[in-house]
């Protein structure tokens, strides 16, 4: 585990790749900003003391690796024989489509995330967030210079939300729960790309907040599965809560802060005549939503059973609680952002 010196340092190299690679008007610009991101989150995923986070780094280095040298060979291809080197200049008609799939590999897409669970299962809470949501970021700002409304990436959004919602059906982990949501969430930032940039700002902001907040959660309360949500301590009632609340609201249901994203995405669905597409991602949002009730369960439970040895206590997690409560009120504020947006409209 690196000092807090050099993960600070690890941190902001992490983020600056990030930000080369968005700011970058070339796209071998673009391939270097993505391998110093890769090369700042590897050193923080790894542990010598764990061997599960060691897996999984090395697993989520040969998967980076082979998309990061499938898009540098599909660009200097492109660049060869079509001058794509500057990021406006498309190509033919399947350039889009070759250029976004290694993007697809690196955000872990459907049909592309069969290494999404395996990585996530062994990593810790905090890069558990980096993975699910600043690393998602360059790819994603990437495809929308090339991403568009074809046959191809329809079909990797709906692969995505379908993806998603059934392969997080029959899961205990909780890793592995928000693994498959991610992959879900992956399918609306996508269309949100399509309808437009600014749209996937708001949409990929809006997640980043409830992603921390669940997991700010979770990690507080020390749980990896669901059946640990039933044992949980009687003390920490304020902390179902906030997991209850978090966790709806990263579904999408109204009134939370989740829906209003989601709405906005429905409603330039509707404009763009793709009615269908906007049903499919409505029922997968709602079999999301199912599993994150399974979570919640023990919140509904008036007369919930309590082990006697569960003598946990959050009384000395003073500093956490508080940031925790921060978060979970911000998802609570859907309620009245989309009460004044719906009175000015």
């Amino acid at each position: 585990m690196p000092s807090n010196s050099t993960k600070i340092l690890l941190l902001i190299t992490l983020v600056s790749g990030m930000l080369v690679s968005v700011s970058s008007n070339s796209w071998i610009g673009a391939w270097m900003g993505l391998e110093v991101n890769l090369m700042s989150f590897i050193p923080l995923m790894s542990n010598i003391k764990n061997m599960y986070n060691t897996e999984a780094s090395l697993k989520y280095f040969i998967v980076q690796v082979l998309a990061s040298a499938t898009l540098l060979f599909m660009v200097v291809m492109k660049t060869v024989t079509e001058d794509l080197f500057t990021l406006t200049n498309v190509g033919t008609p399947y350039t889009p489509m070759i250029v976004c799939t290694p993007l697809l590999l690196k955000s872990g897409a459907a049909p592309f995330h069969w290494w999404f669970p395996g990585v996530m299962e062994g990593l810790s809470w905090e890069n558990c967030g980096l993975l699910m949501t600043i690393q998602s970021a360059a790819p994603m700002m990437l495809m929308s210079y090339l991403i568009e409304a074809n046959p191809f990436m329809l079909s990797i959004i709906l692969a995505s939300t379908v993806v998603g919602a059934i392969g997080g059906l029959n899961q205990t982990s909780m890793r592995k729960i928000l693994t498959y949501s991610s992959i879900n969430h992956t399918g609306w930032m996508l269309m949100a790309l399509i309808t437009g940039d600014n749209m996937w700002v708001m949409y990929f902001m809006t997640y980043s907040v409830l992603v921390l907040t669940v997991l700010s959660v979770i990690k507080l309360s020390s749980m990896s599965f669901i059946n640990q949500t039933m044992m949980a301590n009687s003390e920490a009632k304020l902390m179902k809560f906030m997991m209850f609340t978090s966790l709806l609201s990263l579904g999408g249901l109204p009134p939370f802060l989740g829906f209003l994203p989601k709405w906005f995405i429905i409603q330039a669905m509707t404009m763009n005549k793709l009615m269908p597409m906007a049903t499919m991602m409505v029922i997968t949002s709602l079999i999301t939503l199912y599993y994150y009730l399974k979570i919640t369960y023990s919140s509904f439970m008036i007369l919930a059973t309590e082990p006697k040895w569960s003598s946990q206590s959050h009384k000395n997690k003073t500093t956490k609680n508080i940031s925790a409560m921060i978060l979970s009120s911000i998802s609570l504020t859907g309620a009245t952002l989309c009460t004044i947006i719906a009175s000015t409209n």
